[in-house]
């Protein structure tokens, strides 16, 4: 009995080492470049690798028997092999991957040209698929947060009352920086620290960030860069999502996401409400986060004439109303020694209108949009309000010569009108700009490693003349480990009364602009990276983007307060602005695994009045890390981790660094997604330093903000998709 028990078990392990199997994959593109990465994968299973630094991927003690493989790589189209062993044993299969519509959602619109993110010569950053989701999912009331966890971007609180909040790219202050939706200049100028504030994010497909001095692409403003939100468009499934979320600091906000095509017409419309409670996390008396209601709706209309012709026409509605400071006087409580308050009333109306007809190798588009903004502003003893009218119009002519070489002329105008309506006659400070400008830019692939995108813009502003902006981007791509860009452009920007220093002190006692005094600010600026990805092992990629960046800012808007007379008024800096510095960013995968590390550095000096300081409220350095878990459709789990270092305020005193942390988790099913985020879970609050609030509390001075107000804040909530797929 022991002996046959042997034998039996002899020929089990021999049948077993004879149904050791292995294969080897070589993963390829069509261009016949090796894919570094791509996933191969036992279907039914988590058993798999992913291909090495020459794009091979080998998988050992296969059972014998049919086994169907999985191959596949972001961008391009899965394919499915399957192979009998032992007849297959020990061979190498060649694998052609053909790029695959989820590359095409990764076609970048901020250029106007039609190339994919991996192609186009300009570095752009863009923010897509279920990164964009999260994101929005750990707050869904405004793209603050999603902007201001990427490398170099800085979101700044201009106001402890208002909760205003500027992006600040490089260092340089938010005017500074275009925001576009659909390739449309929608905010700014009055709006100041408001337009980040009324932008929620459900209805986003992606977000694109082009960094450095691109007035050459959508004329002034661009000068520290711009940001296009593209939308969700309509396609024949219909798409309906809604998600509701909750805040530990007393927020509550709902949106809705319903976009579908039907034959030659297609519909989305977006809305959004929040409602926000006074919050005072430090119990100092005085609201951290405003008293807040804003609502949100923005329908579009899509005709189809044909397959190449398309008609769009939306609508963009916003009205918020917030209200902060005292929390005795938001409750209703006034009295001699409570009396403070800031009020904030605004909305904004604003028309989308899209023309597009493509041929072959030809298309015309036409786009206009008017934008109506209305703001009030009052505190107890001031009030200032007004209307900002605003509108863009562009024409463009795509020619593409042949695959490797685009055309692009267009004209635009540019019209910006402020009308003040509580202004005494003498005081007021309304405005003009009207600007005309006209462009070419071509886009040539010299080969499959050297590419060329040159642009050439000429503006004309009736009061401060004509401005003449070159641009050039150079793509180098030795291999697919990496790849390299170099670029530099100019910038310019109308001056207004619309600063960050300005919305500091409300407005109060500014002069109207002198142009004895001031000009238009110019600028002029360069950017080079190198980007590297290589595999490690059977299980791990690699890559690493180092960027290296230079603005240099001419006649820059300075305001000077005479206290003496009561009294401020601007005037242009008799020296540059330099911001100078790099960003490092690095991601490691493994498995179901990713991890983010980033690290910027950036030097804002300010080189005028004699002086040579660091511009207030922009650290040197800052620094992060993520770690992210996801199982495909079930399970996605952050922890992050960033630290701010040292800074400046207003009056140059130095400021401690610190480090938040937090932690998202989200639960997947085919229908619904549940998330829970805990932002700041270490608590860092600003007046764990320093008050935020100075007495007495019937005129209160508020410092500079330079850490965050709002401290911990939990946020779960839950997001429906009614229709369409499950991505």
């Amino acid at each position: 009995m022991k002996q046959t028990f042997t034998i039996l078990l002899l020929l089990f392990s021999t049948g077993l080492l004879f149904a050791q199997n292995k294969i080897t994959f070589e993963v390829k593109e069509e261009s016949g470049e090796s894919l570094i990465g791509a996933s191969v994968i036992i279907e039914g299973t988590t058993t798999g690798t992913i291909t090495n630094n020459e794009g091979f991927a080998r998988l050992e003690n296969l059972p014998n028997g049919e086994i169907e493989f999985v191959i596949s790589f972001v961008g391009f189209e899965e394919k499915e092999i399957t192979l009998s062993f032992p007849d297959d044993n020990n061979k190498t299969i060649e694998v052609e991957l053909e790029e695959g519509e989820e590359l095409e959602e990764v076609v970048i619109a901020a250029t106007r040209s039609s190339r994919t993110i991996q192609d186009i010569p300009t570095r752009i950053e863009a923010i897509t698929g279920e990164e964009l989701g999260e994101k929005a999912a750990m707050n869904s009331t405004n793209i603050g947060m999603l902007l201001r966890e990427t490398t170099g971007v800085h979101m700044q609180q201009t106001s402890l009352s208002s909760g205003n909040m500027s992006i600040r790219i490089q260092g340089l202050d938010g005017r500074y920086t275009q925001i576009l939706k659909d390739g449309m200049p929608l905010y700014g100028g009055f709006a100041g620290g408001l337009s980040i504030m009324q932008i929620p994010p459900l209805d986003l497909k992606q977000v694109e960030l082009i960094k450095g001095s691109n007035s050459t692409l959508y004329g002034g403003g661009a000068i520290a860069g711009l940001v296009n939100l593209v939308t969700i468009r309509p396609e024949e499934e219909a798409k309906l999502d809604v998600m509701l979320n909750q805040t530990s600091a007393l927020g509550t906000t709902g949106n809705l996401f319903y976009a579908q095509k039907y034959g030659k017409v297609g519909l989305s419309v977006y809305g959004s409400a929040n409602n926000q409670i006074a919050f005072d996390p430090d119990e100092d008396g005085f609201s951290n986060m405003p008293k807040a209601q804003t609502f949100s709706l923005n329908p579009k209309f899509y005709y189809y004439f044909n397959p190449n012709t398309e008609l769009s026409l939306g609508l963009n509605t916003t009205i918020d109303n917030r209200t902060g400071g005292d929390m005795e006087v938001i409750k209703g409580n006034t009295s001699t020694e409570h009396i403070f308050s800031e009020e904030n009333k605004s909305e904004r109306y604003a028309t989308q209108l899209s023309f597009r007809n493509t041929t072959d190798d030809r298309t015309f588009s036409f786009k206009n949009s008017v934008s109506y903004f209305d703001r009030k502003l009052s505190i107890p003893d001031y009030r200032f309000s007004g209307n900002q009218l605003s509108s863009f119009t562009e024409a463009i002519y795509n020619l593409h010569k042949n695959d490797n070489t685009e055309w692009q002329l267009g004209l635009n105008h540019y019209l910006e009108q402020f009308t003040e309506t509580d202004a005494d006659s003498y005081s007021a400070r309304d405005y003009t700009h009207n600007t005309f400008g006209g462009f070419i830019q071509n886009t040539t692939d010299f080969s499959k490693k050297l590419g060329l995108e040159t642009g050439l813009r000429t503006d004309y502003n009736a009061d401060y003349g004509t401005f003449v902006l070159p641009r050039f981007s150079l793509l180098f791509k030795p291999n697919n480990k990496l790849s390299s860009r170099l670029g530099g452009a100019m910038g310019y920007k109308l001056p207004t009364i619309f600063t960050e220093d300005a919305e500091r002190i409300y407005y109060r006692d500014i002069q109207p602009l002198s142009k004895d005094l001031v000009d238009a600010e110019t600028s002029i600026g360069g950017n080079f990276d190198i980007n590297y990805k290589t595999a490690l092992g059977d299980e791990m990629t690699f890559s690493i983007n180092q960027l290296f960046f230079l603005t240099q800012l001419k006649n820059a808007l300075v305001l000077r307060e005479d206290e003496t007379m009561g009294m401020a008024y601007f005037e242009s800096a008799d020296g540059n602005i330099l911001s100078s510095g790099f960003e490092t960013n690095i991601k490691l995968t493994y498995d179901d695994f990713k991890l983010y590390l980033n690290y910027a550095f950036v030097n804002t000096e300010l080189q005028y009045d004699n002086i040579n300081n660091q511009k207030p409220l922009t650290p040197k350095h800052n620094a992060g890390a993520v770690l992210f878990y996801e199982i495909e459709e079930k399970w996605s789990a952050g922890y992050e981790v960033y630290y701010t270092g040292k800074q400046f305020d207003n009056l140059y005193n130095q400021k401690t660094d610190y480090w938040t942390m937090g932690i998202m988790i989200m639960r997947h099913w085919e229908r619904l997604s549940l998330f829970v985020n805990f932002e700041n879970f270490t608590k860092v609050m600003q007046s764990d330093f320093e008050p935020l609030v100075l007495p007495p509390t019937n005129n209160p001075t508020f410092p500079d903000i330079w850490a965050p107000a709002d401290g911990f804040v939990f946020n779960g909530g839950i997001k429906l998709r009614l229709s369409g797929d499950n991505d």
